[in-house]
């Protein structure tokens, strides 16, 4: 797999040909790896830096691993260095959360001096969540920003999003991380509201400056869109519905396992009825969703084996294409290209009708993912049916049916939790996570939902403070039914650090009332 990098990558010093996609450039020994058990998280490998050429790596491990004596830990050793174990940052003596985040801002900062491996240069300095988490994340990025702001580090959000614009020109959308293993997928497209948001900084010409970025994002997540009909029905991130409905799925163009699983992959294949490379792609696609994983994307709602990402459209994706719709049309009107806000207030309107049909299930009251390959609303029902009042997709009436749902379904002693069901998957009960606090607090404010939205922040707030006095930490996620319980579930332990917690908390303390 290779992919087409525009002329604008060739002015960044780094030089292309000294990134490395493992899998592809040492295959076999990327296998033998990857099974042997020698690192127990399957992402160190992926992160590993070649201290040769990967064609030299190569070659050489087919000549030696069959020969008499040979390690492949001594292998290892010799070749690669290995990336830095995450280790838990301490807060400083009698240092208060506030202070402790404003502290680590500088702590997850990184520069990437080096591509001789499979992380992808970006010109300007960028937050990582932390823990194993060595790269910037696409939508993450959006939460973290969020706390930045509210402590002023306006230079690190310009960076960011000046990043993301580079990402965009360079592959044609944002990856999923900068990481050579996440350029066949994006994640939930955040990058109207990271836009946004610095124009609430810098002023309306943020949009006209990053206009020819929102564009190339929106064809990439609508490409194939020209090429359906009604017996093609879906192309990529593309589907078609009946009399001409275009809506949205998440996807990876690659169907292969995922270099930073490979496993835990091959695993769940053997474990699927199909044994075919959907079930990859699929797994993949969920990913892409930041749903990995979830009962959400499960045929059964419980068993990995069973994941059907691409045949369900997602409210997320949707409200989110949605935003960016609005956002488009309100950047040609700042450039005065009235034609083209025309096209985009047109496409969002369209999108906004369908969501009523396809999204609102008024049995229960709330905004459901759609399998449209069966052409019903899929269950089991999670939080992201937030998004539509985030977004302002929602009329009074399902706002308020919505808000009555969340507070008989979804609020937890500490927060709202992200489905109704414990399947060990970490995006489900009992876990809560920091974005889906953020939206379904804001998303209920812009209703004037106004008591819940309030106790759901009270509550939140005040396990992240319970946590962070007992441990020292900010975690990643959070277990908001038993507050004397960590977080879990999924593939890997909970992290410490971490970005989008320490923004999304840093927002909602500094915006009390």
């Amino acid at each position: 797999m290779r992919y087409f990098l525009c002329i604008a990558f060739l002015f960044f010093s780094p030089r292309v040909y000294t990134q490395v996609f493992p899998d592809e450039q040492y295959p076999v020994l990327f296998h033998d790896v990857q099974l042997s058990g020698i690192y127990t998280d399957s992402k160190t490998f992926p992160d590993c830096r070649p201290i040769v050429s990967p064609v030299k790596i190569d070659s050489l491990y087919l000549l030696e691993k069959n020969l008499e004596g040979f390690s492949l830990v001594d292998f290892l050793g010799t070749y690669f260095i290995r990336p830095i174990e995450p280790k838990d940052i301490e807060p400083d003596a009698d240092e208060n959360i506030t202070e402790h985040i404003n502290n680590l801002w500088d702590k997850l900062l990184r520069e990437t001096y080096d591509t001789q491996s499979s992380l992808v240069p970006l010109p300007h300095p960028y937050i990582v969540p932390g823990g194993r988490f060595r790269e910037v994340y696409y939508w993450d990025s959006y939460f973290t920003m969020l706390g930045l702001k509210e402590a002023g580090r306006y230079d690190i959000i310009r960076n960011m999003v000046d990043n993301f614009a580079f990402l965009i020109d360079t592959y044609g959308h944002i990856p999923n991380g900068n990481r050579t293993y996440y350029l066949s997928r994006s994640q939930p497209p955040f990058f109207s509201l990271m836009v946004e948001l610095l124009a609430g900084i810098d002023g309306k010409s943020v949009y006209t400056k990053y206009l020819p970025q929102l564009e190339r994002e929106y064809n990439f997540w609508m490409d194939g869109k020209e090429s359906l009909e009604e017996k093609n029905d879906a192309c990529r991130r593309v589907v078609r519905l009946d009399k001409g409905v275009f809506l949205n799925r998440y996807w990876d163009d690659n169907a292969q396992p995922r270099s930073e699983a490979y496993k835990e992959d091959l695993e769940i294949a053997l474990r699927s009825p199909e044994h075919d490379s959907v079930d990859f792609r699929n797994i993949r696609a969920a990913c892409e969703s930041g749903w990995d994983f979830s009962s959400r994307w499960l045929n059964d709602g419980t068993n990995l084996e069973t994941i059907e990402t691409t045949k369900i459209l997602p409210v997320d994706l949707n409200s989110l294409l949605y935003h960016l719709e609005q956002v488009l049309y309100k950047s040609y009107k700042i450039a005065g290209e009235e034609p083209d806000a025309k096209i985009y207030k047109t496409l969002a309107r369209d999108r906004k009708k369908a969501f009523k049909k396809y999204f609102w299930r008024k049995k229960e009251g709330f905004f459901v993912d759609y399998h449209y390959v069966l052409e019903w609303q899929n269950l089991p029902i999670t939080l992201v049916g937030i998004y539509p009042l985030y977004f302002k997709l929602a009329s009074k009436y399902q706002a308020k049916k919505s808000a009555l749902y969340i507070q008989n379904n979804f609020l937890s002693e500490g927060g709202v939790k992200t489905s109704q069901r414990a399947t060990g998957e970490q995006w489900d009960a009992p876990n809560g996570w920091a974005p889906l606090q953020y939206l379904c607090i804001e998303g209920l404010s812009k209703y004037k939902q106004v008591e819940l939205s309030h106790e759901i922040k009270k509550r939140w707030i005040s396990l992240v403070e319970k946590q962070y006095a007992e441990t020292g930490k900010l975690l990643e996620k959070y277990n908001v039914t038993d507050l004397n319980a960590e977080g879990g579930g999924g593939e890997y332990p909970t992290q410490d650090g971490f970005g989008w917690t320490n923004g999304v908390y840093l927002f909602l303390i500094s915006n009390q009332e």
